[in-house]
């Protein structure tokens, strides 16, 4: 009785929520390499325009950035860890442009339509690509067919199992059968295969998009551990220490001017700077937080792919000594933040690299063929005997 009971949740859920389930199986799927794609198709490299031509400084290259686009103001400088590539500056949710190193001209981030295309397909995964007030609406359905996702990948598990447990039993339900020639015997066997082989990754991509989903599961991640939940609003996971906030005036930092208090020590150069954050090995980006009125300066170090939480750490410095004030690595952090951080880039894989994200991509992939199984046997099961009966 307890099995049928589960047998029939499990099939209702699937047929009330398949769609939902099988979009964002699909946009999964076409999520599963969009970082590399985006660097490789929008990689610049800038060589320098003669054999003695020299690299801007910082505070230059911003000020002429700054003649160009001024309704652009620059809130960090991001540079990779590469020979004549661009300097990255970012501006939170307003964008980010290119400076070229040795000339100051800025760019657009390349490959626009390609960013175009993921983030339309990211917005279709998250809430249906819409916009306004029907996002909230949107943003529920995706929220309870993860949930619904869950439970259905969780209750799959269980009716997996054999009712005899022996192995021609647990065969048909591991391996592929030649023998299931008609669609129903077909979609029965491909239905467990896919199901079994992709449970236990799937059920983690699943779980931790439920956690993007409600509030109530982003505090769980900290009750869990023992810890109080994080205010509203504030970033996840975030790396402990402040770079004086960002309520400083970007503007001053853009145009390189000091404080006007003439008794003031003079601050160090961004060259300075960004050269004592270098000392730290195996860095593939620095990102200095520009802020003119801080004490302190933040650095974000990471020595990853950009998806790698435990590669990401925080260095505070002096800003007219650039002696180390703080220094903060991933592990520093407490075991929610820690969680939660990972949990951000386990939904993708990119945590676990370039391995995380095919297995993240594959599950996605099975995920599509459970649904179009599933729905497939629910229609056998549940429509095709009315068209009998009418006959």
């Amino acid at each position: 009785m307890f099995r049928k009971t589960v047998f029939w949740l499990h099939l209702i859920c699937g047929v009330s929520t398949g769609l939902v389930v099988l979009m964002m199986s699909v946009t999964g799927v076409l999520l599963t390499y969009e970082r590399q794609i985006i660097a490789w198709a929008g990689h610049e490299d800038y060589a320098p325009p003669g054999p003695a031509a020299a690299r801007l400084p910082l505070e230059e290259l911003l000020s002429v950035a700054k003649l160009q686009r001024p309704d652009f103001t620059p809130q960090t400088i991001m540079l990779r860890n590469e020979p004549n590539t661009p300097v990255t500056l970012g501006a939170g949710r307003s964008g980010t442009l290119l400076a070229h190193p040795h000339t100051g001209t800025v760019t657009e981030p390349g490959a626009a339509r390609l960013r175009a295309f993921f983030a339309a397909v990211t917005g279709w995964d998250r809430w249906f690509n819409a916009s306004g007030e029907s996002r909230a609406t949107a943003r529920a359905i995706t929220g309870a067919s993860n949930v619904a996702f869950l439970f259905l990948v969780l209750t799959g598990i269980y009716l997996w199992l054999p009712r005899v447990y022996k192995w021609a039993a647990f065969k048909a339900h591991v391996l592929f059968n030649p023998k299931a020639i008609s669609g129903k015997a077909r979609d029965f066997n491909w239905h467990h295969v896919f199901g079994i082989w992709s449970a236990l990754p799937l059920a983690v991509v699943v779980a931790t998009a439920v956690v993007f989903s409600y509030p109530w599961a982003n505090d769980l991640v900290y009750r869990s551990v023992g810890e109080q939940p994080p205010a509203r609003g504030g970033p996840p996971g975030s790396a402990g220490g402040t770079a004086g906030g960002r309520g400083g005036e970007p503007a001053a930092a853009v145009n390189g001017a000091e404080p006007s208090n003439g008794s003031a020590p003079a601050r160090l150069s961004y060259e300075e700077l960004f050269a004592r954050a270098a000392k730290h090995d195996d860095w593939q980006t620095l990102t200095l937080t520009l802020d003119a009125a801080a004490t302190n300066v933040r650095f974000a170090i990471d020595q990853g792919n950009g998806g790698q939480p435990q590669l990401r750490h925080t260095l505070m410095l002096d800003a007219v000594t650039g002696a180390i004030v703080s220094w903060a690595p991933f592990s520093s952090q407490s075991v929610g933040q820690q969680t939660r951080v990972w949990i951000r880039f386990l939904h993708t894989g990119e945590a676990l690299g370039i391995v995380g994200q095919t297995i993240a991509g594959l599950v996605s992939l099975t995920s599509v063929l459970m649904v179009w199984t599933g729905l497939a046997l629910a229609w056998r099961r549940l429509i095709v005997p009315l068209y009998s009966r009418k006959t």
